[in-house]
Parts: C-alpha cells; structure tokens; sequence
C-alpha cells in the first residue's frame, strides 16, 4: 500500500521489514501484535510507533510481528514505512464520535484482527481503544492491551457527560487484559475511577529519543543547535521566541497561547506554534490582528527535536493532557517550560523546581510566567538543569522495550512453549 497523507485501499497491508524477519513459532508465524490508534501522529502516535522501533532488538529473539492500524496520520506514517513497520489505513476508524461509521469501524477491525491472527490488540486513546477493543474482544483476541494517554473525561464537560465516558471505560475494563498508564497520576486516575482492576495497571513514561539520537546534542544550551532551530524556523538570533508544539485543537487552546503573548508586554518577542488541526484557520486569524504579537504558524514537522532549541520559554496552555511527549521533549532540550496545572503535568513541571504551572484558561497568568523566564534567565536556566536531570533514563527507548515486553509476555510465553 502507500503510506501517507491518502487513505490507502481497505485492507492492503505494507509488508514490513519487521514481519518478515521474525522467526516464527512451530505453527510457521509469529506471534502478531497489532497496535491500533486513531491518528498516527502527536504525541500519543509518538509513543504508538516508538514502541514499535523500542521492541526491534527484541524481535527476532521474541518471534514478534507488529502491525499497525491507524485511520489517518502525517509524517509519523512516513516514518513508520521508512522503518519497514506493516501498516493499514482503514478510513472507518476517524476520531469523531459517528454512531454509523463506528459500528462499521468495529466490523472492519474485527475483520483485520481475524485476517492477520492478531495475538495481542494494543489499542491506544478513547476512540481507537473503544473500537479497537471491542473489536477485538468480538475476534476472539486472547490478550487486549490498552494505553491511556488521558481520558476523555474532563473538567471542561458536562456532568452527564463526564459520566457517559467513565461508565463506557469501566465496561472496556472488563475484558481489557491489561491498562498501560502513561504517567502515575493517569494511573492512579484509572484506579480511583475503577476503569479497570488495580492488578492490571501498569505505569509507563514515552519515549523520545528516536533510534540513535544522541540527546546532548539536542541542547539548547549549545550555541549551534540554537542557531541552527533559529535558521529552520526564519527566525532572529537575538529575539525572545516563546513556543509550543501540538496539535490546533480545543485540548490545547492555542488561543490562550495567543491572548498571553498580547499579554506579555514584550513587543520584541515572537511566538511559534509548531503543529496543524481544525483550529488553524481560527488561530492563523488572531495572529494576523494588527495590533497582535509577531506570531509565526510553522504547521506540522517531522523535526521537531531539532526545533526546540529555538525556544527562550516553552509553554503548554493545554485545558487538559496526559504526560505530554512534548514537555519531555522540551526538557530533554534544555527549554525551560511554562505549563497549564492539568491532569498529569505536574508529574514533570514541578513548580519552582523543573518550571512553573500557572491556571488552564487563565492568559494573564501564563503570560506572567512567561515574563518570568524571560527577565530572569539565571532562574531560567536553574529550573531547565534540574528538568533534565530528573528526567533521567526513565523515558528512553529501553524503558519503554521492557513495558511493552511485559505487557505482551504472557502471549509471548505461549509462543515460546510453541516453539519447544
């Protein structure tokens, strides 16, 4: 099939480096792992394909074929074919809640588990993990492994609402073998709402060093590695650049984004929002307000390690998140961060410590912070140090290997009793 911004036809397969290269087991196939997910990009799509690239040492030895089964995606899906990862675009499988189109989407997934002879389903998000795991339950799937990113319950909802969605979680809970919780407050969440049994929760960090890059030389702290992010983006050397990086969405109200750089009082800085969506439009009309700050939309890039250095001050306004990949990212560069208190953020951004954490939906608050980080660069870069220090190893590529490896163990097992 063809692997990018078009849809391929339903149900042609990429045959992949990955599944030919397996050993199989005693019954002539590998054990067949199938990650599925709505998008295959942000940061959840991030941590869809690191995990993939994660188990490739790990391949052969364990007789896994992985596949993918995404309804939509951008550069990640050029990046999943330049790594020879089996792919399927099944067009059904869209992130809006659509009643026809899900009932269909659950039938064609149905379908592919039973045509590849999926071993493990490992869905990831609301949507994908609904389909996906009813789908695979109604396959006969023996093991359903499921990521939360977050919820899709939030604060922002209705009650009633809110409600719908922890009692359609709690039922996927039944026959979800095993709950991967990206971050210990999304875990302890899952516990508390009794998404599904406290033995079957397991914490995991994202990954994202990609395969062999070296994280010193991701620093902003290196002169080169700023002036090179500055050149990308056709930026000054010597101006203050606030940035952010994520999708155009209400999640991560780029408005507030915008309302706090009116708000800073610093007519010579610049903000760059790296990233596309259904907000563009709206977004690209506020930054051309003339009366508004310099504001440059750089869309989406498959670069965006290479692009953080750019940043004085990164910050996330989101209304609500997982552990976001970005902020990981942005530490693991040397940006200091300014982030939303939401959800599981201040796992990361400790205040006064790796950064600082203002209010959701307050710009004036976000705006101060940032003007913070700006006038005190000593602070700045205090706060940066101790963010990537902390990190650690706990968000590398290994890390996430042995999680997943784990989680698929006991098919795992099954495979290497078959090949006794």
């Amino acid at each position: 099939m063809s692997i990018g911004s078009a849809p391929a036809p339903r149900g042609e397969l990429a045959g992949g480096r990955a599944g030919r290269d397996v050993q199989a087991g005693a019954d002539g196939r590998p054990l067949r792992v199938t990650t599925v997910i709505t998008r295959l990009d942000g940061g959840a799509g991030v941590l869809a394909l690191r995990g993939i690239q994660a188990l490739d040492p790990a391949l052969v030895a364990l007789a896994i074929a992985p596949t993918i089964v995404t309804g939509s995606g951008g550069h990640l899906l050029d990046e999943a074919r330049a790594a020879g990862i089996e792919v399927l675009v099944e067009p059904t499988l869209r992130e809006v809640i659509a009643p026809r189109s899900d009932v269909q989407a659950v039938r064609q997934l149905e379908a592919i588990f039973r045509q590849l002879g999926s071993d493990v389903v490992h869905t990831h998000c609301a949507k994908a993990g609904a389909v996906g795991r009813l789908a695979a339950r109604r396959a006969g799937v023996p093991r359903i492994v499921h990521t939360f990113h977050g919820f899709p319950f939030h604060e922002f909802q209705s009650a009633a609402r809110r409600r719908a969605y922890v009692a359609i979680e709690r039922r996927l809970g039944r026959f979800t073998d095993l709950a991967l919780c990206v971050g210990p407050a999304v875990a302890a969440e899952a516990a508390r709402r009794e998404l599904v049994s406290p033995e079957q929760i397991r914490t995991i960090g994202v990954a994202v060093d990609g395969p062999g890059r070296a994280r010193a030389d991701m620093s902003a702290r290196l002169p080169q590695a700023r002036r090179r992010a500055r050149v990308a983006l056709g930026l000054p050397p010597d101006v203050p650049v606030i940035g952010s990086v994520g999708r155009l969405t209400y999640q991560k109200a780029p408005e507030d984004f915008v309302a706090a750089l009116q708000r800073l009082g610093r007519p010579d800085a610049v903000g760059v929002w790296v990233g596309s969506g259904e907000l563009a439009e709206r977004v690209r009309r506020l930054a051309l307000a003339p009366s508004g700050p310099r504001i440059v939309l750089a869309g989406e890039r498959d670069d965006v390690l290479d692009l953080l250095p750019a940043f004085d001050v990164f910050a996330l306004p989101s209304r609500y998140e997982g552990l976001p990949t970005v902020i990981v990212e942005a530490m693991i560069c040397g940006v200091p961060v300014v982030a939303t208190a939401v959800n599981a953020v201040h796992e990361l951004v400790v205040p006064g410590e790796t950064g600082l954490l203002v209010a959701p939906r307050r710009p004036a608050q976000l705006a101060a912070a940032i003007r913070y980080l700006l006038d005190v660069p000593e602070e700045a870069g205090r706060m940066a140090a101790a963010a990537r220090a902390r990190l650690g190893d706990q968000h590398s590529e290994p890390a996430l290997r042995a999680a997943l490896i784990s989680a698929y163990a006991p098919a795992a097992r099954s495979a290497a009793e078959n090949l006794a």
